[in-house]
C-alpha cells in the first residue's frame, strides 16, 4: 500500500481572484462528488479540503498575491485513469479562468508516499530525488549503522548507509577520483585504505599491482552485503579478507593508527572513505569535524615525505563547509599543501568535490 499525492501549481502575473476560481471549479469538484470544507486562513487568502470518492483528498488553496495550489492524494489502488482525468479537468479549467495571467504552471509526477521501496533520497544540499529504484536486495541494521543495498535500472545496485547514497554500480568516476584521478603510479607502493566497505577502491588498487594495502572497515555486514550484492563494484576482492596484495582489517581503524605512528609505520597513500565533510558548520556538527581532524593529523603522521592522501569533501554547493575544511587543513599538526578536482558522481546527481593532500 502506498499513497500518490500530485501537485498543480499556478504562478500569476496578477493578484489572484478568489471568489471567481472557486466558482469556476466547483462544477468539477460537484461532478467529482467531492464534499467541501472551507478552512479560516484569518485572511491569508481562499483554503478548502475536497473529499471524494476512494478516500481522494484534495487541497486548493488560493492566495491573493498570485499563486493557486492544489494537492491530491489517492491510494495507490485507485483508478489512476480517473485520478488523471480530474486532474486533466482542473488544469483546463485553470487555464481557461486564469487566461492571460498565469506566468507558470507546473503539473508534477506523483510522489509515492509510504510505499515497500523507498525511490526518495536528498542530496547533500537538500534538494530531493527521485530514483527509479525498484527492489530492496539487501537491508540489515549493524551495530553501527543502517545499511540498504537497492537496485535502480539507471544506475545499477546502490548502497546506501543511514540514509546517504554511498556507492552504486555506476560510479566508477567516484572511486577513480578518490584514488587520484588515474595520475598517481600504485605499483610496488604501500597503500592505507580508510572504510571504503563497498570494495570499490580495494578492487581498483589491486589490479595497478602495490606492494600492499592494507584497508580498514569497522562494519562486517557492510562488507557482507557488497560482497554479494555489489559485485560490479568490488569484483571479487571481497571473496576473502586477504589476498596477495592486499589484507582488509575489520575493526577501528583509529587506535591502529595510532599504534602506526608510535612506530613510525608509513604509507606511500592513504585513501580516507570514512565519512563526507559535513554538511554543516554549526555547533552540533562540532564532534563530526572533530573526528575529521583527528583521522587527517593521524593519516598526516603514518603519511611518507612524499605520499598523497587522498579523500572526498561534499557536494560542490556546500561551499562553507568546503570552506572549513579547507581551514582545517591549515591547522593541522604537520603543514601541508592540497587540491581539489570537482567530479559528477552518477549516482548522487551532483558534483562532488576531492581532496589530495601532501606535506610541505
Amino acid at each position: 500500500m502506498a499513497l500518490r499525492h500530485y501537485t498543480l501549481d499556478v504562478r500569476l502575473s496578477a493578484p489572484a481572484d478568489s471568489p471567481s476560481i472557486v466558482r469556476g471549479l466547483q462544477t468539477i469538484f460537484q461532478e467529482q462528488e467531492m464534499t467541501e470544507t472551507v478552512h479560516n486562513t484569518e485572511g491569508h487568502g481562499y483554503l478548502a479540503t475536497f473529499i471524494g470518492k476512494n478516500g481522494r483528498f484534495l487541497i486548493l488553496r488560493v492566495l491573493s498575491q498570485g499563486l493557486v495550489t492544489i494537492d491530491l492524494q489517492c491510494s495507490e489502488g485507485d483508478d489512476l485513469a480517473h485520478v488523471d482525468h480530474l486532474l486533466d479537468s482542473l488544469e483546463a479549467k485553470l487555464k481557461t479562468l486564469l487566461h492571460g495571467t498565469i506566468s507558470r504552471m507546473k503539473r508534477l509526477p506523483a510522489l509515492r508516499r509510504g510505499a515497500d521501496v523507498d525511490r526518495y533520497w536528498p542530496t547533500a544540499d537538500g534538494r530531493l530525488v527521485e530514483y527509479d529504484i525498484d527492489e530492496v536486495v539487501y537491508e540489515q541494521d549493524s551495530d553501527y549503522q543502517n545499511i540498504k543495498i537497492l537496485h535502480s535500472s539507471q544506475f545499477g545496485n546502490i548502497l546506501i548507509l543511514n540514509g546517504d547514497v554511498n556507492m552504486a554500480d555506476s560510479d566508477l568516476a567516484y572511486t577513480q577520483a578518490i584514488m587520484g584521478g588515474g595520475r598517481e603510479q600504485y605499483a610496488g607502493k604501500e597503500v592505507l585504505v580508510l572504510g571504503g566497505g563497498d570494495g570499490g577502491i580495494l578492487h581498483e588498487a589491486v589490479k595497478l599491482k602495490p606492494k600492499m594495502v592494507t584497508m580498514f572497515h569497522i562494519d562486517q555486514l557492510v562488507i557482507d552485503g557488497c560482497r554479494k550484492h555489489m559485485r560490479k563494484t568490488c569484483g571479487d576482492v571481497l571473496d576473502s579478507l586477504q589476498g596477495d596484495f592486499y589484507q582488509v582489517l575489520v575493526e577501528d581503524c583509529v587506535p591502529v593508527l595510532k599504534k602506526f605512528a608510535e612506530e613510525g609505520k608509513m604509507f606511500d597513500y592513504v585513501i580516507n572513505d570514512l565519512t563526507a565533510v559535513p554538511i554543516s558548520t554549526a555547533p552540533e556538527e562540532d564532534s563530526t569535524w572533530e573526528f575529521l581532524r583527528l583521522i587527517l593529523d593521524l593519516s598526516i603522521k603514518v603519511l611518507r615525505p612524499d605520499g598523497k592522501y587522498f579523500t572526498q569533501g561534499n557536494c560542490a554547493n556546500l561551499t562553507d563547509s568546503l570552506q572549513e575544511y579547507e581551514g582545517l587543513l591549515g591547522r593541522l599538526s604537520c603543514p601541508v599543501s592540497f587540491s581539489k578536482e570537482v567530479v559528477c558522481v552518477p549516482s548522487y546527481m551532483e558534483l562532488w568535490v576531492f581532496y589530495t593532500v601532501w606535506k610541505k
